[in-house]
């Protein structure tokens, strides 16, 4: 369902985009709706879940890590 929106834009952007529209055939709705529509996909593809398969290094890590609950951090992966 397409919805109506007012929209403020700096005056040359809206320039540029008007003549992209004129260079196209097309209305500076539809290249607006466009764009929208780009930036609105690429937020919902960083937003979805993502799952990782790997190896955790042994069978007994989330024991190990339960048992030094108390210790600080280990950093040494930023070397």
């Amino acid at each position: 369902m397409k919805r109506r929106t007012t929209l403020t834009a700096e005056a040359d952007d809206l320039e540029t985009l008007r003549a992209e529209a004129g260079r196209r055939g097309v209305s500076l709705n539809a290249v607006l709706s466009e764009i929208v529509s780009r930036q609105a996909s690429e937020i919902r593809s960083r937003e979805r879940p993502r799952l990782g398969i790997g190896r955790s290094g042994g069978a007994n890590l989330s024991h190990r890590s339960v048992e030094d609950e108390d210790s600080p951090a280990s950093t040494s992966w930023l070397s």
